[in-house]
């Protein structure tokens, strides 16, 4: 396992949370490693959405999974003595399949994040649905496949992220209370009010208890100044001493960083 500890204590130049041309990710894997260099960063983790028992347009397939780890493999060997590259996955938890599943135990990854973005129809139990995204996709599935209760979708993807903190097999925790941000969208104050919040707090409980790292995740900060979790957990984060990393995961890898870390430390 990586030493993130060490890591954090020694640097800022780092991001854990990299997509690649094998899920959803917008640039080759050889593009991001050149950003990377180029603003000075020291690690530089790759965390492609996992496969899945079923086929989705985000998520890697099982086939592709050796390419990606080959490719990582040369980049090291490219670029050995100027970037330390790691290879990670970003591994969802999908009902009693998740990072704690046989299969993810047999590929030599560094570390795993876990997290969740799909949940299943309230209209078709036997189907997942993708809860993750923009919100006009977002707002578009709640009328299709939830009834437009979004309380119902909240309690589910909490529910559902306990589950695979129980399960473990994962490292980093990742952007834990995503669901927040369009769940505030489509319903204005949702975020805070107590039952939301004693989710939250119920979640957090069981990560601390369970010894992961966190993520504050920068990807919607420039577009919407959200963050994940949202600021005003930032100050449970420091109380409870979490372990965090700051991660961007959109193609600017170092996008919100800087403005995550300010915006920590405030607190």
């Amino acid at each position: 396992m990586i030493d993130f500890q060490a890591i954090t204590d020694s640097t800022f130049n780092y991001n854990f949370h990299t997509h690649t041309q094998f899920c959803d990710g917008r640039a080759p894997m050889s593009d991001m490693v050149q950003q990377a260099v180029a603003c000075g960063m020291k690690h530089l983790g790759f965390s492609p959405h996992s496969p899945l028992t079923f086929e989705t347009s985000c998520n890697m397939s099982r086939a592709d999974v050796r390419d990606y780890l080959t490719e990582l493999e040369d980049l090291r060997e490219q670029y050995r003595g100027r970037i330390m590259l790691y290879a990670g996955m970003e591994i969802d938890y999908v009902d009693e399949f998740g990072p704690a599943d046989r299969y993810y135990k047999t590929l030599p990854l560094d570390y795993r994040i876990g997290s969740v973005h799909f949940i299943r129809s309230m209209v078709n139990p036997a189907e997942y649905v993708d809860i993750d995204g923009r919100f006009e996709r977002f707002k578009a599935k709640m009328h299709q496949y939830f009834n437009d209760d979004i309380e119902a979708v909240v309690r589910s993807f909490y529910a559902q992220s306990l589950k695979m903190v129980e399960a473990g097999g994962f490292d980093i925790i990742g952007h834990f209370d995503k669901i927040g941000h369009n769940a505030a969208l489509f319903h204005e104050g949702i975020d805070e009010e107590p039952w939301y919040d004693k989710l939250v707090l119920n979640l957090f409980e069981a990560i601390m208890d369970h010894h992961y790292i966190v993520e504050i995740n920068t990807k919607a900060f420039a577009r919407d100044g959200r963050l994940f979790p949202a600021m005003k957990y930032m100050g449970m984060l420091k109380r409870y001493n979490a372990p965090v990393l700051i991660n961007s995961d959109p193609l600017l890898i170092n996008a919100g960083r800087e403005e995550a870390r300010k915006l920590f430390a405030a607190f």
